[in-house]
Order: structure tokens, then C-alpha cells, then sequence
């Protein structure tokens, strides 16, 4: 099991397999298998655990994702071989696995339902949280420059485009004729941004264009630009009603953890006990 432990927790931190970890990889997944190894005996072997049983259904399932990984069968069964797993035990890790799961399950379900009267008090003391932040929908052009020539150069330039940019189309024309940005293929497209994504320069000019004007060329870390403002979404509050739902799953998601976590100390310090006995 140590084997199939070690492989699932290397592809969840590292999207990798065990033989392809660096040595801090290597030390890392070996110390979190370790205790992850112990917390699960514990979980397995408490009355919780007693009578849970899991679908062959669901133990297929799992087993054809992790199939997925891999380009083929044959190479599949190689890194299976590589990792001293045969698709047997593979099985009998994925069901031990579903097995965990489902006590966690269970624990969880003790931790009760999320009230909407809980929703909506925390939905009053976090209004920042419900808040949606004015947007504009932006293009822009940019052009790079390594010399102080060159610049002045490319400031020309952007002044000189100005006139003839009176919409969406001819920008997108224009951005795809002279901007040195991967967006020149899209029309000079940025799409919609909200404040605190652009680079401060461009983040003050943008919020400060109308729907359809064009700024003046603004020099950024990464050159001159011109950007053009295709629509302005306005901020707006949101309701508890429009909400409510997701707070009650958030409240709720955090409450099962804490049930979890806090299940999984009192097994932890009921065997630290025991051993110090």
C-alpha cells in the first residue's frame, strides 16, 4: 500500500511520478507518505471505519482515471511494475482508498447543516466579500523599444495611429499590423480586467477611458501602449439572495474540515496516549 500511497500523493503535489521527483521532492513526498500512512491506519481502524464497505462501480471508476494518465495500456502496466503495484493491488489500494473516503464521509456529516440564518449573518459581516469591482473590457496595442531613439520613435508611431482608431474593428486591425504583443492575434484583446491586474500605469488610464475612447500612448515596464476601452461594466453589491447558495456550501465545505481535522487529532492524540502509556 506504501507504494500506491507514495504514487498517488506524487501525482497530486507534484503531477508526476515518484522516479521522476527531484531529490527535495523525493524527501518531501517520503516524509508527508509517512505520516499520511499512519493517519489512514488510524482512520481504518477506528469504529467509525467498522461495516463501510465501497461499489465495485466506484473501485472501476477510479481505477479507469488513473488509467487515463497514461497514453496506453502497455505503459501503464510498466510504471505499475516500475512502482512493485500489479493492477490487483491497485485495486485493493483504490478500494482501501474509498474505504477512507467514506468514514471521512461519514465524520463529516456529523458537523450539520449550514442554516440560512448562518448565511446571511456571515453574508452581513463580509460585505467586502459581495462586492463586485467595476470592469472595463480593454485592447490594447504595444510596442517595445531598446533605445531611447527608439522610443521617442515608438511614441510617434502610437500618436501618429490614433486618429484612425475609431473602433473596435480598426484597433483590432491596427493591434494586429504593429502590436508586438501575443494579443495582436486576437485583435489586441486583453478582455475584461478588474483593478489590480494590469500594471498601475495602465491600470489608471484604463479606468479612466469612456466606453469607446482611446488613450493616449502610456508607458508601462514593458514598453509604450495604446489601449481602447470597449465597454465599462459597472461595480455592483451583490444580494444575499443572489448568494446565498454559495455561502451555504462554502460554510459548509469549511465546517465538514473542521469536523475532519478535528476527528482525525483526537485519534492522533488518543494513539500518542496510548504509545506514551
Amino acid at each position: 500500500m506504501q507504494a500506491y500511497l507514495e504514487l498517488k500523493i506524487s501525482w497530486e503535489l507534484f503531477k508526476k511520478v515518484p522516479a521522476a521527483l527531484n531529490p527535495a521532492e523525493q524527501a518531501k513526498l517520503h516524509k508527508i507518505s509517512v505520516h499520511q500512512a499512519r493517519i489512514e491506519a488510524l482512520v481504518l481502524g477506528a469504529p467509525e471505519a467498522a461495516g463501510v464497505m465501497v461499489p465495485w462501480p466506484a473501485v472501476e471508476a477510479r481505477l479507469k482515471e488513473i488509467q487515463s494518465r497514461y497514453p496506453d495500456r502497455d505503459e501503464f502496466l510498466a510504471d505499475m511494475r516500475a512502482h512493485h503495484l500489479s493492477e490487483s493491488s491497485l485495486v485493493d489500494a483504490i478500494n482501501r482508498d474509498l474505504r477512507l473516503e467514506t468514514v471521512l464521509e461519514r465524520v463529516s456529516a456529523t458537523a450539520g447543516m449550514v442554516s440560512e440564518v448562518e448565511a446571511e449573518i456571515y453574508f452581513r459581516l463580509h460585505p467586502a466579500a459581495f462586492q463586485r469591482p467595476e470592469m472595463r473590457r480593454i485592447q490594447h496595442i504595444l510596442m517595445t523599444f531598446d533605445s531611447p531613439g527608439e522610443k521617442a520613435r515608438v511614441q510617434a508611431t502610437l500618436n501618429a495611429l490614433i486618429p484612425a482608431l475609431t473602433d473596435h474593428e480598426s484597433f483590432a486591425a491596427l493591434a494586429l499590423k504593429h502590436s508586438q504583443c501575443p494579443s495582436a492575434l486576437e485583435g489586441g484583446v486583453i478582455g475584461l480586467v478588474k483593478p489590480g491586474q494590469l500594471y498601475p500605469e495602465l491600470e489608471a488610464v484604463a479606468f479612466a477611458l469612456q466606453a469607446g475612447q482611446v488613450s493616449a500612448p502610456t508607458e508601462s515596464p514593458m514598453g509604450w501602449h495604446l489601449l481602447r476601452c470597449d465597454a465599462i461594466e459597472p461595480g455592483e453589491t451583490l444580494t444575499f439572495a443572489a448568494v446565498r447558495e454559495r455561502i451555504i456550501e462554502r460554510l459548509g465545505e469549511a465546517r465538514r474540515q473542521a469536523a475532519q481535522k478535528a476527528w482525525i487529532q483526537a485519534l492522533l492524540q488518543a494513539a500518542g496516549n496510548r504509545q506514551a502509556a
